[in-house]
């Protein structure tokens, strides 16, 4: 039952709105059938399939709501959970900030199903751990590895005659590759729609051998280096940045996105001409479900950063009333505009330099500036005369997403990695004057 039509799941939307006797309610129904197999040292530790549908209703009464949930649909479990959430609306606080629910919304068709992922099976998934288990053994490395799918659909209704259904489909491989010795580490991943277009073993191969690479590693001494970023390690900071980018911090002065003075800084040039970031939850490589999760907004495609400028900031609708300016909800992808070099073609007009696989632990240091500090992990390599001539010690860095966007050398091929709770289009980067402040020992 995780999966439910539209109209099955227009069915209890209507049933239970019917039951309200608040001023205004709204419902949201979700469901999902996620597969998921685990494994380390080179064996399967758990796999299992999980089940699970929930309503969740919300009734208002002026500014005052309450939430209730349940996972049951009989016609007495739909009048209790909605007699449920007007008790605890009528004994909740106003909240000066609610807005009126939304009437109808046009949300855009988005095509993010995959037969191959929805009919996937245990011993497919069994398949894609051997390959990846195989491929370990053949080069004497040692495998720990999680795939996780799912089919899943969310269904939002009100009141004010606001309805939309969105089905979809998801598979992330993410697997990391140790050496015997315990010297070399690997990582890499893979987030697709269609499970078809997944190969673990392909992508195994890719950590195996930075493991084997990655094995007596140099110190090189912390500073600015010209860094080739890979996309999954470029996705870390950008997509801190993007977590960060909104309106009301910045127009209230606690952000990067603040300018001196009072208000935020869109139209102003604050990257490289060549950074351009937007989202579609149409886009055909990530495809998102068409709505904001908070306030059931629709979403379209918004440019964020064009030629370098800021267009627009994320901004809720409570917001907006109070700052005069458009809403805009918070997107559920993300593409960063790229070229067509791939990382390997980026190594090769590299004098000297520093190959990143991933950034990991990433913190924030200075919201103002958005200065971050993390580490790098998984295979960190020194580039010279266009090849890898080495591999060299993990780094504490500290740097700002800011300044790394300025100083953009060449922009890789996106490719589509999982980032901060949604999937997004991310190029390698290549930038001149990374701060690296601090070796690690770990590998």
């Amino acid at each position: 039952m995780a999966i439910l039509s539209r109209s099955e799941a227009k069915q209890i939307l209507d049933k239970v709105l019917k039951y309200s006797k608040a001023e205004a309610a709204s419902a949201q129904l979700s469901g999902a059938e996620t597969g998921n197999i685990r494994y380390a040292r080179n064996s399967v530790s758990t796999s299992g399939i999980v089940n699970d549908i929930e309503l969740a209703v919300e009734a208002r009464f002026g500014k005052k709501s309450g939430v209730a949930t349940i996972n049951e649909f009989s016609d007495a479990s739909l009048e209790k959970v909605m007699r449920r959430a007007e008790e605890l609306a009528k004994l909740s606080p106003d909240n000066p900030e609610a807005m009126p629910l939304l009437g109808e919304q046009k949300y855009l068709p988005v095509d993010g199903f995959a037969k191959s992922t929805a009919e996937i099976t245990p011993d497919a998934r069994a398949k894609a751990a051997a390959d990846s288990i195989i491929a370990a053994k053949e080069k004497k490395v040692i495998a720990a590895g999680y795939l996780e799918d799912a089919r899943s659909f969310a269904a939002v209704a009100n009141t004010k005659g606001l309805f939309g259904y969105h089905v979809s489909t998801s598979a992330n491989f993410t697997v990391t590759m140790r050496t015997e010795n315990g010297l070399g580490s690997g990582w890499a991943q893979s987030d697709v729609t269609d499970f078809a277009a997944m190969n673990t073993g392909a992508t195994s191969s890719v950590a195996i051998d930075k493991a084997v690479l990655s094995q007596e590693a140099r110190a090189l001494e912390p500073g600015k280096y010209t860094v080739i970023l890979e996309p999954s390690a470029a996705s870390g900071l950008i997509g801190f940045m993007m977590w960060n980018y909104d309106a009301r911090s910045a127009d209230e002065g606690r952000s990067f996105m603040s300018k001196k003075g009072g208000g935020n800084r869109i139209g102003e040039q604050m990257f490289d001409k060549r950074v351009h970031l937007y989202s579609d939850p149409a886009d055909a490589d990530v495809p998102a479900q068409p709505w904001a999760d908070d306030d059931h907004m629709a979403l379209g495609r918004v440019d964020w950063i064009k030629d370098g400028m800021v267009q627009n900031l994320p901004r809720s609708r409570y917001w907006a009333t109070q700052s005069k300016d458009p809403a805009i909800p918070q997107p559920n992808n993300l593409i960063m505009v790229g070229g067509d070099k791939s990382t390997a073609d980026l190594i090769k007009k590299t004098r000297r330099g520093v190959l990143v696989t991933r950034t990991w632990y990433i913190r924030m240091v200075d919201p103002q500036s958005l200065l971050l500090t993390g580490l790098t992990r998984d295979g960190t390599f020194y580039i010279e005369n266009g090849k890898i001539k080495y591999p060299i010690k993990n780094f504490r860095f500290n740097e700002s997403p800011v300044i790394m966007l300025n100083n953009i050398e060449e922009l890789g091929r996106p490719e589509r990695v999982g980032m901060w709770g949604y999937s997004a289009m991310i190029p390698a980067l290549k930038v001149r004057d990374f701060t690296f402040s601090s070796l690690s020992d770990a590998v």
